[in-house]
């Protein structure tokens, strides 16, 4: 039986979908857009592990996730969501070089619109594709979100001055 469970975040809450199959989808929500009820239940035993590795990403203390994900999509869809687990943590690529990597310059307009529907908000991180020329394009979640996820994976480090 498919469960969902909410967590609060720095930068919204957090909508968790899945069963014992895996996770199906995590997004984000503005706040008050959800029930006191509905917030303040107990965590699913089948999603406990995805809030907490949630929390730590959060904290800090984790840069890629070990979950069982269940994503639902086409196999273009899969196939796209996949090469994005390839990108590490304070990194970022561009569409074009996604698109690259996936055999095919062409499609890369497919690939951003895959990206764009990804259901795994962070877990698969979309966030780290930028534009060809640096830009910050859509993001799903809101340009102002997918910059603190990136300000948060490579934050600037104070440099000493001697």
């Amino acid at each position: 039986m498919v469960q969902t469970t909410y967590q609060q975040t720095p930068i919204g809450i957090a909508k968790i979908v899945g069963d014992f199959n895996g996770i199906q989808s995590v997004s984000v929500l503005d706040d008050g857009t959800i029930s006191e009820e509905a917030f303040n239940a107990s965590v699913p035993e089948c999603l406990q592990e995805c809030v907490v590795q949630l929390d730590e990403y959060f904290k800090g203390k984790r840069e890629s996730f070990n979950l069982t994900v269940n994503p639902k999509g086409t196999k273009f869809q899969l196939k796209v969501w996949k090469s994005l687990l390839k990108i590490k943590y304070g990194k970022t690529t561009n569409y074009l070089a996604q698109s690259k990597s996936l055999g095919d310059v062409k499609a890369i307009r497919a690939v951003a619109t895959a990206n764009g529907k990804n259901p795994l908000w962070i877990v698969i991180p979309c966030h780290r594709v930028i534009g060809s020329d640096g830009s910050l394009t859509g993001y799903a979640g809101g340009i102002w979100r997918k910059q603190w996820l990136l300000n948060h994976e490579n934050p600037v480090k104070q440099q000493s001055l001697f």
